[in-house]
């Protein structure tokens, strides 16, 4: 396996957001980035379109292979919301570590950080979506005070290595560990494969509105394929698989709002249900008729759970 590679991930060409992204998203939008530890990391900054009592800022954090184009439409339904959403290390733009693994705890001391670096403090919402499930909840855990309260999106709840989809699971391990171990060019063209990423796209997707899954999968083909290296996805990949949130649930002191997708099969609904017996203080919300792409088929909904949740929780 390649332990050096430099070259950027190419550039997909944008694709169209039409009726799926409002205009006015563009003149929230801020982009920025920041050095921390010996690495680059882009960030955005989305200020609210207007301020209520219940404006909170909300720092995201997005899921395995993706970035932070992937909560946009979320982004879009909280006008009133100041967020801030990074591409974390090894993805979108940011550079990988410099140094250490990327792995859970890592990914953590990212977040202390990045908070750092922005002045965020402890009245900061985190939001993770999928892996980003994993990073936060162990982030909050690990760091009490440090964020209030916590939202986790289509949230893995149990051990992906276990139960109906363990077999599925250890597919993708091989399929990754083949990826790292072929010649580069070779590796990467098979984790770039568009073919294999549509298969991932259609097998997530859920709708059945043919305009919003050819947006889904024109968000998949320009921005999954956007990571550094293969040795900081190989590892990412093998902490988003070897961590949940239910390993710290019983020690995340704070209000905790979990947001299901009826039709998840990466993160099921009754493991959802199990998960939430084990939180101090949490709520389960389940949308209806969605799998594990809240954030691009069900985006309003969501919103309206996340400002519910926010107004019970005021800073």
């Amino acid at each position: 396996m390649d332990h050096v590679e430099t070259a950027a991930s190419p550039e997909p060409s944008a694709p169209k957001t039409g009726e799926f992204l409002s205009k006015s998203l563009g003149g929230r939008t801020k982009a920025s980035d920041v050095d921390l530890d010996g690495s680059n990391v882009a960030y955005w900054i989305y200020e609210p379109l207007h301020v209520t009592r219940h404006t909170r800022t909300i720092l995201v954090i997005h899921g395995f292979r993706g970035d932070h184009h992937g909560l946009l439409r979320v982004v879009d339904h909280l006008p009133d919301m100041r967020i801030i959403m990074p591409d974390l290390p090894g993805f979108g733009s940011s550079e990988s570590f410099a140094s250490g693994g990327h792995t859970v705890e890592r990914y953590g001391e990212f977040i202390s950080s990045f908070m750092s670096a922005l002045g965020l403090g402890a009245d900061t919402v985190l939001l993770g979506h999928s892996f980003g499930s994993i990073i936060a909840s162990h982030f909050a855990a690990a760091n009490p005070g440090a964020v209030n309260p916590l939202i986790l999106i289509n949230p893995i709840a149990a051990p992906a290595l276990e139960g109906s989809k363990g077999l599925m699971t250890r597919l993708a391990v091989l399929y990754y560990q083949l990826s790292a171990r072929l010649p580069r060019r070779l590796g990467l063209a098979v984790l770039r494969n568009r073919a294999i990423v549509r298969i991932m796209s259609i097998t997530m997707a859920k709708t059945r509105d043919r305009n919003l899954r050819a947006f889904i999968h024109g968000q998949h083909d320009a921005y999954f394929s956007a990571f550094s290296d293969r040795r900081s996805l190989l590892e990412a990949f093998r902490a988003s698989v070897s961590g949940n949130v239910a390993q710290v649930a019983r020690n995340l002191r704070l209000p905790v709002l979990l947001i299901a997708g009826e039709d998840d099969e990466i993160a099921s609904l009754p493991d959802q249900r199990k998960l939430l017996e084990l939180l101090p203080d949490g709520r389960l919300d389940v949308i209806p008729g969605v799998g594990h792409l809240i954030h691009y088929e069900t985006p309003a909904p969501a919103a309206a759970h996340i400002r519910s949740f926010l107004e019970d929780h005021p800073a």
